[in-house]
């Protein structure tokens, strides 16, 4: 059995080349055929080694990967509370489910990061041009295979709140314009293991569940829609929550 002590030993040792490797080689294999799944496939393994070094354990049912391996035609949703969400996300995401992520456009077009980002296949996302980052996010996940996903934290943003902060309308827009399902994903302390501040993480457990796809409804308010959307996945944030919170014996 290692120590955390030696976990943290090895991650400073390794964890930088670990990194500079994951962000540099799409710009230099990145036009390759089926580099982006073998890609993704290694983002995920590296997600996997990092929490094991940092000793977070990742509980999501047999059942959720299950429908996540057999997910199609999706934009997926997910709620954001800690710099951990995407690292654990990634590490439960199966093999046979592609996925990909927004980023800000100041990412993008970062120097270094460039060429790297485009390779990976990230969706540059422009929030200063509004209404045209939209159709442009659009019309990137309509050219999507029905096997790849669009990964959106709907809340745009960490939550500062106890709860789920409000949502964007982004996710529930796309689906409905590309014709797909949202399929929500709701990460449960994250925060409580890296919250807003803190540089290393805690040891312990976040939770992750995969909620039945949500059909956008065309004939319907946009933000009823995203109201709607918000209240299935904080129905379940807020039950896990106090779940968690209620004394125990």
């Amino acid at each position: 059995m290692i120590s955390t002590f030696a976990k943290r030993v090895i991650l400073l040792l390794v964890g930088p080349l670990n990194f500079l490797f994951v962000a540099f080689v799409p710009a230099v294999c990145g036009a390759r055929p089926g580099f982006r799944g073998w890609f993704w496939r290694t983002v995920s393994q590296s997600c996997s080694n990092l929490l094991w070094l940092l000793s977070i354990r990742v509980e999501i049912s047999d059942a959720a990967r299950a429908a996540l391996a057999e997910d199609e035609n999706s934009v997926i949703a997910v709620n954001h509370r800690s710099h951990l969400d995407g690292f654990s996300l990634l590490h439960v995401i199966p093999d046979r489910k592609w996925v990909t992520f927004g980023a800000k456009k100041e990412l993008c077009q970062a120097a270094l990061l460039r060429r790297g980002f485009t390779g990976a296949g990230l969706l540059e996302i422009d929030r200063s041009k509004g209404k045209h980052a939209l159709e442009s996010l659009t019309d990137a996940v309509r050219d999507m295979p029905r096997r790849r996903s669009p990964i959106l934290f709907v809340e745009g943003t960490r939550a500062k709140c106890e709860g789920l902060g409000p949502f964007k309308a982004g996710g529930v827009l796309v689906a409905g314009a590309t014709e797909r399902t949202i399929r929500p994903i709701v990460i449960i302390g994250s925060d409580k293991l890296l919250p807003r501040g803190r540089f290393l993480p805690r040891t312990g457990t976040i939770r992750i569940e995969v909620l039945d796809p949500f059909t956008v409804d065309p004939s319907a308010n946009v933000d009823d829609e995203v109201a709607r959307l918000r209240m299935t996945m904080s129905a379940v944030y807020d039950a896990a929550t106090r779940e968690q919170t209620a004394p125990t014996g």
